[in-house]
């Protein structure tokens, strides 16, 4: 019993020291987008002011960003969740010949760096003629491993037996899927739609291969464009950093909870 009770403290201790060296420096920076340009020396500021972030959002006209940005990320979110749902649920449940085989191609994708594909996409785009277009920032990531590995092995610990009375009642695979299947699997949804969406917003490969017209701009790249051009002050840095990361900090911090229990049960098979 001690011994359980000193296993809990020592996982609680190292737990909150990595959260410290996790928060730590976002601490510091918050800190430092708010102090004022004469008093940048010093790390806790004298006197809050919200001037650096005004400043910061005029001058990278991250109106613009962030409107390509969500446009991006949410079609990507939203393409991948479709796909990833028909090919989870293919896996999971439908038997074909060499659906093993599609699996482990599908897991062996995981492993190669997108910055090796990044030619063969480009050409396949300029054929298509959506380079400096929105489709050259969505297509690419249309379709994901990561995401249909995680639907399958979600739809794995939901009943079979569920889906047996619902086809003795009628029911086709569509209603099955879309009825039945999609709202028990919610978590996984989530989780998906956090990862997606995250990454999507915090792509600055893709915006920077793919485009050239600064309409087409995302925060990532206005971020990137903004850092080359005020090297020099510090203050506004840190509160661009913090305007780029405050909707995915907000979003992360919704569906947190329904993250947590789709990593928790996607590796749980009945």
């Amino acid at each position: 019993m001690n011994i359980n009770r000193f296993g809990r403290q020592l996982s609680s201790i190292v737990l909150f020291c990595g959260a410290i060296l996790v928060l730590l420096p976002l601490a510091v920076a918050l800190a430092k987008s708010l102090i004022p340009p004469s008093a940048i020396s010093g790390i806790f500021p004298p006197r809050l002011t919200f001037a650096n972030y005004r400043e910061a959002w005029e001058r990278a006209n991250f109106w613009l960003a962030f409107a390509n940005s969500t446009v991006v990320a949410l079609a990507v979110t939203a393409l991948q969740t479709l796909t990833s749902s028909l090919g989870g649920y293919a896996l999971a449940r439908l038997q074909f010949r060499g659906r093993q085989i599609v699996l482990v191609g599908i897991l062996a994708t995981l492993v190669i760096p997108f910055q090796l594909l990044v030619i063969p996409i480009f050409l396949v785009l300029k054929w298509l003629g959506a380079i400096d277009t929105y489709a050259a920032l969505i297509l690419p990531s249309a379709v994901s491993g990561f995401g249909i590995f995680l639907m399958r092995q979600y739809f794995l610990t939901i009943p079979v037996e569920l889906e047996e009375a619902a086809a003795l009642d009628g029911a086709t695979r569509w209603q099955i899927l879309w009825r039945i299947l999609l709202p028990l699997a919610r978590p996984a949804l989530v989780t998906l739609f956090l990862f997606t969406f995250i990454g999507e917003w915090n792509d600055l490969f893709k915006p920077l291969i793919f485009t050239t017209r600064p309409e087409l701009k995302t925060v990532q790249l206005a971020l990137a464009q903004f850092q080359e051009q005020f090297t020099s002050r510090w203050e506004l840095l840190m509160a661009a950093v913090g305007i780029a990361t405050f909707p995915v900090t907000v979003l992360f911090a919704i569906g947190q909870r329904q993250f947590i229990r789709g990593i928790a049960s996607t590796g749980i098979k009945n």
